[in-house]
């Protein structure tokens, strides 16, 4: 049977590699469709860098990177014992999120994003993106309840 924290990490995997296929085949490059208006739309864009375009044009620097990342987080998880609940989501989160963009850079060379807010200016970003965030959230949450502190 598979562990909870890798079908967590593989339907993030699925579901931001579906979106990213459905994107390149039906959305132009940058031009606007509206998913939920005045919050959220769609623009097709490609993207060689990392987080707000860093390291812009370094597919194959980002692309080992992705892949040691995944590989330390599967370490971690089979060396570190049984995950807690928050901890186990969140590590499928981030494991889901770096294997997603990672897919991307090793076979297209850049990520595909796909999804813009409105209201505020902030780069365009994907399903991979989404969990990477959430992820660090959920780790937060474990810290938070006191989870990340030695016993005494």
């Amino acid at each position: 049977m598979i562990a909870p924290v890798y079908r967590t990490a593989l339907a993030v995997v699925l579901l931001d590699q579906l979106s990213k296929a459905w994107s390149t085949a039906n959305l132009q490059p940058g031009v606007v469709t509206s998913l939920l208006p005045g919050l959220l739309q769609l623009r097709l864009v490609f993207n060689t860098g990392a987080a707000f375009s860093l390291l812009t044009g370094n597919a194959l620097l980002l692309g080992l990177v992705s892949a040691a990342v995944a590989a330390g987080l599967v370490l971690w998880i089979q060396t570190s014992g049984p995950l807690r609940p928050w901890q186990a989501l969140g590590l499928g989160l981030l494991l889901g999120g770096a294997i997603g963009n990672g897919i991307d850079r090793w076979r297209l060379g850049q990520v595909v994003d796909l999804l813009e807010f409105v209201p505020v200016a902030f780069p365009v970003f994907n399903l991979a993106d989404v969990a990477i965030n959430l992820a660090v959230l959920c780790l937060a949450i474990d810290l938070w309840r006191g989870h990340g502190r030695p016993s005494r």
